[in-house]
This record gives structure tokens, C-alpha cells and sequence, in this order.
């Protein structure tokens, strides 16, 4: 990527410099080096900044200004040439006196470039955690069926196209859920819930045929969401005492953490209710552990550093006055965290006939420390009315670049609303994909739909892994477990 940074004093001659970014071994660090561009100049009569530049053709540029520039009308196609190229942008109202211009290559989102559907025996099937595992095959986690009467786990496994190597469901009829899956030398561990008790399975890699499966009654209606590996096992995290025993992703409910041995024996359990009433996310960092979740009646995202043995390190909360649910979260190599989710704080103001209000993309970056860096509300991406329109996001992982990348669905949650724009009906859930850079810029969003690969019915992305060749692997909820692969980006 290359970016050029321009500070800029009113009536001042400025300097360019060239910052080129580049994907270390660490995944986490840039080099920057510096050079003059070609020529610049501000011109007071008409307002204007102009500023040429090296390009290369067939290449679009994008010029960004920094947040104090409430005046910048930013130019965002700029084509490339052979040589050099100019563009003129509208100069800042006055105000501060110093100012920053970006001007980078833009980036295209990739494509898809194949889906893969398995679903299981039941009326629906429901994909909610999606990885790529050691051998270049995929593995998706989810239900088929419906809570809380017929719900069966469902545990899919591919090929690395796609194809179908293994589907295994377990447990007839009740209220069963497979949320995520982790890997481990010899087999896949899977976490969910069996007839409202907390549960693992152990699936054999080859065959998908269980290991051993373990059930934990820790209290009333519970679930393990997600799991990670200790140096003497697992450390689960979920929740117990669920107020809703037929909801799948949100119970409000009591965390929960528990320690196992690799067996998943010896359960020593803690409450980190005082934290978040749902622990759905678990990531280590270093000999250490991230945990997030929501508070209590879903207000805000909540975070918790824990040591080995559980203790608290810190905590932390973001979110704004209404509901925000946080589902999504990673950790990057430089022990930045990422959260991601929906929200209905502070965003588009609903008609006072209608029953709800709409939810954009809630996505936050801290530091190690848990010191927000950044935050970003996205959403309605193919521009129709936004009090109708609902953006709920699931998945998030960080990117080599210290971005990240969200998974989400958008469509209208309305029997009174329903638009066209371009032959694309608001009533069509669609497939919602965000990446952003290291400091929060949009680098690109796209959706996906049924109709790219010529099929019919709602889509929308649940989890979302990156993938060894570069691009990423998305859990598309299409009735079944889609698989559906993104290029290189």
C-alpha cells in the first residue's frame, strides 16, 4: 500500500512524504520512508489545494483528510497515469493550523470465488462459527433445527473447496447448540450446549465420530461459547442462569468460566458476572487471557483480562446509551484487541410508528492495555432507508496489515417497508463484509448475495476466518451451512 501524507499550513509551503507499508514478519510493524513529491500548490483565490503525484496506471487513488477537517470535500476516483497525476481538492475552513491529506492507492474488495452449502436433516440449518483447519480443509458449527424442541449440533467439515468430507449431528430433539469449535492436535473440540446444560464434544478429525462428550450443569439454563487451550487444558467460557432458554445467540444470563483438564474432566468453575452477563469470546495473549462479552441487559461490550488461574488483571466497557451487542472478537499479534457487534446507540432515529430501531455494525479497537484506540459504526450498505434497515454483525478477525475485517448480514426487518434500488430489494438479506485499516479508515466493504451465484433466498454472514492463501472463509447463513470463500486481499 502506499500512502502520502500531506501537512498542511494555510499559506505555508508544505512538504509530501511517501510512507510505503509493508507486511513484516511480525505482522505487526511498517517502515516509512520519506521522498518529495512532485509539486504542490494552494491557491487562495479559489480555495484550492492541488497536489501532484507518482501513480500507476489502471490504479484508482482516494484522498482523505484528517478528522479536523469538517470543511475537506475529499476527490475519492482519482485514475492513475503513467507518469504522474494531479488532483485538486477543496481546501479546510479555517480553524486549526495544520492539516494532513492522505492520498492511497484504493483498495477493491475481493470477490467470491466459490460457495460450498451442506446442511443437516432438519427443517433449517444455522452455522455459527467457521474456521480453517490444519489440514486446508474448513469446518463450520452451528444447529439444525430450532430451539427449543428440535435443535440437533451440527458439525460440517470440507474439503478446501468446499466440498464435503464429513457432516455429524448429535443429540435428538431439545435444546442443543454448537457455538464454536477449536482445534487440537488430535482431534476438534466443540462448544455449545446439550438439552441446556454446558458441553463438550471431541470430535475424531477424520471421521467427525465423537471422542468423548461431556456435560456440565452449571446452573438452570447454561452454554459454553467458545474455548481455549491452557498449558493443562481448556479454559470454557459461556454463561449460566439464562432469563431466555429458547434464545440461541443472546440469553441474558450470568457468565461463566471454567477450567478443564484436556479431557475435559476436573471442571473448576468462577463467575465473572460482576463483569458481563455473557461471556461469549475467548483469546489468549501471551500466558494470558481476553474474555468478552456483554453487560448486564446487554447495555455495552464488556472486556476482562484474566491471568492462568482466573484472576482479574482489568475490565473494561464501551458502548453508548442504548443496547450494544458484542459477539465478535481477536486478538492480533501485537496484543491489540478487537470487538465487534451491533448497536442501536446513537444511530439512525426511528419513525415513532415503528416497533424497533435499527442496528449499524459496532466495531472497537484497543490497545494491549484495553485503552480504546478507535471505534467505527457502519451500515446499509446498499443505501435504503436507514430506519428500516438492520446490520447485525457476528465475526471479526484482524488483519496482517493491524486492520481487521468484520462479518455481518443487512436487510430490512419490516413487513411496512419494502424499496427497490437497482433491482436489489431491501426485503433480500444479503451477506455484509467491512475492512477497515490500522487507525479505523474504511479500506473497503462489499455484500454478497444469493444472486451472484445464481440461487434464490436470504443470505447473511455469521463468522468469518482468514484463510493460509491470503483471502477468508465466511459462515453464510443460507437455510444451511454456506461456505463461501473470498480472494486474496
Amino acid at each position: 500500500m502506499l500512502c502520502y501524507t500531506y501537512p498542511f499550513r494555510p499559506f505555508m509551503k508544505a512538504k509530501l512524504c511517501l510512507c510505503i507499508l509493508m507486511a513484516l514478519p511480525s505482522l505487526t510493524e511498517a517502515d516509512c520512508d520519506t521522498l518529495e513529491i512532485t509539486g504542490t500548490s494552494w491557491e487562495s483565490s479559489s480555495s484550492a489545494l492541488a497536489m501532484t503525484f507518482t501513480s500507476k496506471p489502471g490504479k484508482i487513488y482516494e484522498v482523505q483528510g484528517s478528522p479536523d477537517l469538517a470543511g475537506f470535500s475529499p476527490v475519492t476516483d482519482v485514475a492513475g497515469a503513467s507518469e504522474v497525476v494531479q488532483t485538486t481538492v477543496a481546501a479546510p475552513s479555517a480553524g486549526e493550523d495544520q492539516y494532513f491529506f492522505k492520498i492511497q492507492e484504493k483498495l477493491e474488495a475481493p470477490n467470491a470465488t466459490w460457495l460450498g452449502s451442506h446442511g443437516g436433516t432438519r427443517e433449517e440449518s444455522h452455522g455459527h462459527y467457521i474456521m480453517e483447519c490444519q489440514d486446508g480443509g474448513f469446518l463450520q458449527v452451528g444447529e439444525t433445527g430450532f430451539l427449543p424442541n428440535s435443535a440437533r449440533i451440527l458439525v460440517v467439515k470440507t474439503n478446501s473447496l468446499g466440498q464435503l468430507i464429513w457432516k455429524k449431528e448429535f443429540y435428538s430433539g431439545g435444546h442443543n447448540l454448537g457455538n464454536s469449535c477449536l482445534e487440537v492436535s488430535d482431534g476438534y473440540l466443540i462448544a455449545g450446549a446439550i438439552n441446556r446444560d454446558s458441553a463438550i464434544l471431541k470430535l475424531n478429525k477424520e471421521t467427525g465420530a465423537a471422542i468423548f462428550q461431556k456435560i456440565f450443569n452449571n446452573g438452570e439454563v447454561d452454554a459454553f461459547e467458545h474455548l481455549a487451550q491452557t498449558p493443562t487444558g481448556i479454559l470454557a467460557v459461556g454463561y449460566r442462569n439464562a432469563a431466555d432458554a429458547n434464545e440461541t445467540f443472546f440469553p441474558y444470563a450470568q457468565g461463566y468460566i471454567t477450567f478443564l483438564d484436556a479431557e475435559g474432566e476436573n471442571p473448576t468453575g468462577q463467575s465473572v458476572n460482576a463483569y458481563m452477563s455473557h461471556a461469549y469470546r475467548i483469546k489468549p495473549i501471551g500466558s494470558d487471557y481476553i474474555i468478552s462479552g456483554t453487560t448486564e441487559d446487554a447495555l455495552q461490550y464488556a472486556v476482562i483480562k484474566i491471568n492462568s488461574s482466573g484472576g482479574i488483571l482489568w475490565d473494561k466497557t464501551f458502548g453508548g446509551i442504548n443496547q450494544d451487542h458484542c459477539f465478535g472478537m481477536d486478538v492480533a499479534a501485537d496484543g491489540s484487541i478487537f470487538l465487534t457487534g451491533h448497536t442501536i446507540s446513537e444511530t439512525v432515529i426511528p419513525d415513532e410508528t415503528m416497533e424497533s430501531t435499527p442496528w449499524e455494525t459496532y466495531t472497537i479497537k484497543l490497545d494491549s492495555s484495553g485503552k480504546k484506540l478507535w471505534d467505527k459504526k457502519r451500515g446499509n450498505p446498499r443505501g435504503f432507508d436507514a430506519r428500516y434497515i438492520h446490520d447485525e454483525t457476528w465475526g471479526i478477525k484482524a488483519t496482517c496489515d493491524g486492520g481487521c475485517i468484520i462479518s455481518a448480514g443487512t436487510g430490512d426487518e419490516y413487513d411496512d417497508y419494502s424499496a427497490q434500488i437497482g433491482g436489489v430489494s431491501s426485503d433480500q438479506w444479503e451477506a455484509y463484509i467491512v475492512k477497515y485499516d490500522a487507525i479505523g479508515n474504511l479500506e473497503w466493504e462489499e455484500t454478497f448475495s444469493s444472486g451472484d451465484f445464481g440461487l434464490e433466498g436470504d443470505w447473511a454472514a455469521e463468522d468469518i476466518d482468514l484463510t493460509s492463501d491470503g483471502g477468508a472463509i465466511i459462515a453464510i447463513d443460507n437455510g444451511q451451512f454456506g461456505f463461501l470463500k473470498l480472494a486474496p486481499f
